[in-house]
């Protein structure tokens, strides 16, 4: 593991929990987290607003370059849900420490209800649909798998935290 690798990158569908789960990981570790999502809106405005006038294609690629810098970073590092389809991402993460961060249908019901994320527009079968057609690759880049269903995400980030620190010393 490079030190300049990422400490740990956050993968997994939209409302896992990956967000609010990387910032309390961060604290945790007294490190900084990154947000590629928040990182992107900051420059280019908000996810929905780029997809209507750009197109997924464009924002794809605004992504790519803010997932490659965060993936530069000493850092706890979460990745929108669609980062992973990206060839060079997936090259990327060949070496990091990737988390893989789960929730159930159920779970994620309440925390999608309303989204304005454009590939979830149509509630929970849309959820559905992206969730299948990524979990794949989801898996095989995960080095660890959490899921946030039933758990705080303070319990998850402990219990992260002691596994990260862990593989650091190894």
């Amino acid at each position: 593991m490079s030190e300049l690798a990422p400490l740990v990158v956050l993968i997994g569908p939209p409302g896992a929990g990956k967000s609010v789960l990387g910032r309390l990981l961060a604290k945790h570790l007294r490190s900084s987290f990154v947000d590629t999502d928040r990182r992107i809106v900051a420059q280019h405005g908000p996810i929905a607003q780029i997809f209507e006038e750009h197109g997924e294609e464009w924002f794809r690629a605004a992504e790519r370059v803010e997932v490659a810098k965060a993936l530069g970073e000493r850092a706890v590092v979460a990745l929108g849900g669609g980062a992973v389809l990206n060839k060079d991402t997936q090259a990327d993460l060949a070496d990091a420490r990737v988390v893989l961060v789960t929730v159930s249908p159920a779970a994620v019901e309440q925390r999608i209800k309303g989204a304005t994320r454009p590939l979830i527009r149509e509630g929970l079968d849309s959820w559905n649909r992206l969730v299948e057609q990524r979990m794949s690759v989801y898996q095989r880049l995960a080095t660890k798998v959490v899921d946030s269903s039933d758990r705080t995400a303070a319990s998850l980030a402990s219990e992260l935290a002691e596994w990260v620190q862990k593989e650091e010393q190894a």
